[in-house]
């Protein structure tokens, strides 16, 4: 049986974690346009610094932070970060970003998986319509980036929404 596209693109984002390098959570990003593959990035450190497989040490993880806070004290850039970095703007306006997140440790797919407030920033101002995040292998969640721009987390607390 084939393949439908989306899982198809979730899959050869899925292959692109497997480059990562943090010691807690890999994800792999690739940026789509008009059926063509533009862009891909995965988590690992700034180049020419050492990973954090390398150093056999997360800071996040020995200070015990929790999932989704204090992401500057991490070494690595996001996989959605390498992916925009990686492609012109001209070329990401209207595309979609696939992402696939795995636990480190046990390979298990990450719940809930979403990109982080720095992320969301980038992908807004990258110009990229959709974000399709990997649950399961056959499931999945798409988000119009529209609804982050509406929905603006950084001002919520503030605005009292």
């Amino acid at each position: 049986m084939r393949t439908d596209k989306i899982n198809y693109y979730l899959d050869i984002a899925e292959t692109v974690l497997e480059r990562g390098t943090c010691l807690r959570r890999n994800y792999g990003a690739i940026i789509v346009n008009n059926d063509q593959i533009i862009s891909t990035g995965y988590v690992g450190a700034p180049r020419g610094r050492k990973n954090c497989t390398d150093m056999n040490v997360c800071v996040r993880e020995s200070l015990r932070i929790p999932r989704g806070e204090r992401y500057e004290l991490c070494r690595s850039v996001h996989a959605e970060q390498n992916a925009i970095i990686h492609a012109s703007r001209d070329r990401m306006i209207g595309a979609t970003l696939f992402l696939v997140g795995k636990d480190a440790r046990t390979g298990a797919y990450v719940e809930n998986a979403s990109a982080c407030s720095m992320c969301k920033r980038m992908i807004i101002n990258a110009g990229i319509d959709k974000v399709i995040i990997r649950n399961t292998k056959d499931h999945y969640t798409v988000t119009d980036v529209k609804d982050w721009i509406i929905n603006d987390e950084s001002i919520a607390g503030i605005m009292g929404y």
